[in-house]
């Protein structure tokens, strides 16, 4: 039997991934993976492991189990810092931007160099000017300090600082919660927008409007497993599910 080579399009793979705090199992056996240019929602209610699947992507739950490739290497051990400087790039439910630093200031922390993809050719590459044209909100105000800004701002703030370090794969959690409509509205629009500019994002939500709006395909979580993943058409054409693990 020959062996098949990786497929260079899946960025992302995750294989029986599980995940405690503490003595309590959180995740179960999840499997998942996104490819290159791909928007995958990861849905589910509040507590259905959601947050915590990103987070053990990352590497930052302290108890985990099974395999996450990334680029075609295995980053299952590695500390987060690492797998940030790989270009996976993460964007926290709760902010965390640098209060006392300005809009500026809190980019320019998080730059890194730019990226090439596995074939060579180059990877999106982001400047302040970029991000600015991105978020005209940001664009207004540089030189704000980030505890002066609306939650939507603060918000819009961490996308773009997370964009600073070049990720080649967005992982954000929530972007949706707490915000105003028109903030929403514009997170889908900068999606849709990161997606032209060919970045694949997975994304935690249980906003299925706002998920609908951006997303290819999505996984349904409940209890830390996934019970149901298909494209996102088929996930809002179907009644059944949607009632069964998204309704409140």
């Amino acid at each position: 039997m020959t062996a098949h080579a990786p497929d260079a399009d899946v960025l992302l793979q995750a294989q029986g991934l599980a995940a405690w705090y503490g003595a309590a199992q959180i995740l179960f056996d999840i499997a998942l993976e996104v490819r290159r240019g791909e928007v995958v929602a990861l849905m589910g209610r509040n507590g259905a492991g959601k947050s915590t699947t990103l987070k053990t992507l990352m590497g930052m739950t302290a108890r985990r189990a099974g395999r996450v490739r990334f680029m075609g290497e295995d980053v299952s051990r590695e500390a987060s810092h690492r797998i940030a400087r790989r270009g996976l790039g993460y964007v926290p439910e709760d902010r965390r931007i640098f209060a006392d630093l300005t809009v500026l200031e809190n980019l320019d922390v998080a730059r890194q160099p730019p990226r090439r993809w596995a074939d060579g050719s180059a990877a999106p590459s982001w400047t302040p000017e970029r991000l600015f044209a991105l978020f005209p909100n940001l664009g207004e105000m540089p030189q704000r300090p980030g505890g002066r800004m609306s939650g939507g701002e603060q918000q819009m703030l961490t996308v773009a600082r997370t964009l600073m370090g070049n990720p080649l794969l967005l992982l954000l959690d929530e972007p949706s919660e707490g915000v105003a409509p028109v903030i929403v509205e514009q997170m889908a629009q900068m999606i849709v927008e990161l997606k032209a500019q060919g970045v694949s994002i997975l994304l935690s939500e249980q906003n299925m409007h706002f998920a609908e709006l951006v997303s290819d395909r999505a996984y349904v979580l409940e209890k830390g497993q996934i019970r149901y993943q298909a494209t996102m058409a088929e996930l809002a054409a179907n009644d059944e599910v949607r009632r069964a693990y998204l309704s409140v």
